[in-house]
């Protein structure tokens, strides 16, 4: 099978089951584990903060961010298709009490003057405005880079209202390699980010939170609350420090075979080529006669694994284990489907 699934349906590389049967662990709910320790602290210096907090998955460090910047009954501002609203099960308002409203999404492509607009003062009849979050590289935008300028516009208008700003930057080691802005440039506009080490880096599970040391102890707190204390987490760390170290550069792979893909389906109407920027490859069904689930079933039944997203709405993802073959049985099975 050629799996496009996701980027996180890869597994362990030799030297990264090496990295995590040698790892030295502790008790990480007392704050003894020295691998979860150093991977934290090393996570907090590449983005410029001052610390960072390991947890089980994406959507927990995402929530744990948005509570330390929006109190119970305060207002997060998002994009209505990003993962934060769509893909987290109504967390922020189940466990964080968090009112969530949010702009027209068109991927990547913000409008910092309308965002700015939507915010609403303390003292508003109505809920006030307490954070804003974007997405980095933008998922259902197809793996779009947010410009640095345009997040750079977004953080003076937030620092005008008296706003946080939270990052989602579940894919953002894709959009420093699409785009060349270190990972401490980004760290700089955001006052809390969650990152993931099991989309594209090929670690087996692990994201973590980066803010400051006075979040990050409180955010120690909603992660035991949430159920995401572990113990010995150290044997997980060493494998996203593996990856760091291991997978970062390489993701320029993933981004040509993204690319190739793309050239390969653009004859066909649902895909441009050009704004396949990273690792993701959304596929535009709506002027075809297939649907995605359609399309997803059929790919599947000949050895694609493909992603049905929404009713005309595709995706496919480029990752470590997806290899030249794979990518060529991708093409040759949906070129002929879509024909």
């Amino acid at each position: 099978m050629a799996d496009l699934r996701s980027d996180t349906v890869t597994r362990p590389t030799k030297g990264m089951r090496a990295a995590m049967a040698r790892a030295a662990v502790g008790d990480d709910v007392f704050g003894d584990d020295p691998t979860v320790n150093a991977l934290e602290a090393h996570v907090a210096e590449l983005f410029g903060h001052e610390a960072a907090l390991f947890a089980p998955s994406g959507t927990m460090a995402n929530q744990i961010a948005l509570q330390l910047v929006v109190p119970p009954g305060g207002e997060l501002l998002a994009g209505a298709d990003a993962h934060v609203v769509t893909y987290e099960l109504g967390a922020a308002a189940v466990l964080g009490g968090i009112s969530t409203r949010t702009w027209p999404s068109d991927g990547a492509v913000l409008n910092v003057e309308r965002i700015t607009d939507m915010i609403r003062p303390a003292g508003f009849p109505s809920v006030p405005t307490a954070a804003i979050a974007v997405e980095q590289t933008h998922n259902l935008g197809g793996g779009g880079v947010v410009p640095l300028g345009t997040l750079q516009d977004l953080r003076v208008a937030a620092d005008k209202h008296n706003v946080a700003l939270h990052c989602d930057g579940a894919r953002i080691w894709h959009a420093h390699i699409a785009d060349g802005v270190t990972l401490a440039e980004y760290g700089a506009l955001f006052d809390t980010l969650s990152v993931c080490l099991s989309k594209g880096l090929g670690a087996p599970v692990g994201s973590l939170i980066v803010g400051s040391r006075e979040r990050i102890a409180k955010a120690r707190v909603i992660r035991k609350r949430m159920g995401g204390g572990m113990r010995q987490a150290g044997i997980l760390a060493a494998a996203g420090r593996y990856a760091l170290d291991h997978h970062l550069q390489r993701l320029t792979e993933d981004h040509e075979r993204a690319r190739q893909i793309a050239e390969a389906l653009a004859p066909y109407g649902v895909v441009d080529p050009e704004k396949v920027r990273t690792n993701l490859v959304p596929l535009d069904l709506s002027k075809h006669d297939v649907s995605a689930p359609a399309l997803a079933s059929a790919a599947a039944e000949r050895g694609v694994l493909i992603a049905a997203m929404l009713p005309r709405v595709a995706r496919l993802v480029t990752h470590l284990d997806l290899d030249e073959a794979g990518v060529d049985q991708a093409i040759d099975v949906l070129s002929d489907l879509l024909a």
